[in-house]
């Protein structure tokens, strides 16, 4: 076993010694929130492919750094990180309410 890093090096965010089982928790919890949305809708099915994507390379890849590198986001920690605020967030919600029509024109000023 190599040396365990003792730092992140960003603040607030500490390391996790088994980040591993961590991201099989986080994904685990996605992916079972996921089975209340309708099997037709795209959120779903999109998210499902990517999560179970992820969940397989955290049960392949032993080796953390190299976990890292095929997850592509960041340290463990912050993949970790970014787990929890999807469930936090539970973007597979219904909006609270709709954007305003224009949201997407641009420029969003008026030139005269």
């Amino acid at each position: 076993a190599g040396v365990l890093k003792t730092t992140t090096g960003l603040v607030g965010l500490a390391v996790y010694n088994t980040p591993h089982e961590r991201l099989r928790i986080m994904y685990t919890k996605i992916l079972e929130v996921l089975e209340d949305i309708s099997k037709n809708a795209a959120y779903r099915k999109y998210t499902e492919q990517i999560i179970n994507e992820k969940l397989a390379m955290v049960k392949a890849e032993p080796d953390v750094q190299e976990l890292e590198d095929q997850l592509q986001g960041g340290q463990s920690e912050e993949v970790i990180l970014q787990a929890r605020k999807m469930v936090q967030w539970k973007t597979w919600e219904p909006v609270v309410e709709e954007p305003p029509a224009d949201q997407r024109k641009w420029p969003n000023i008026i030139i005269k």
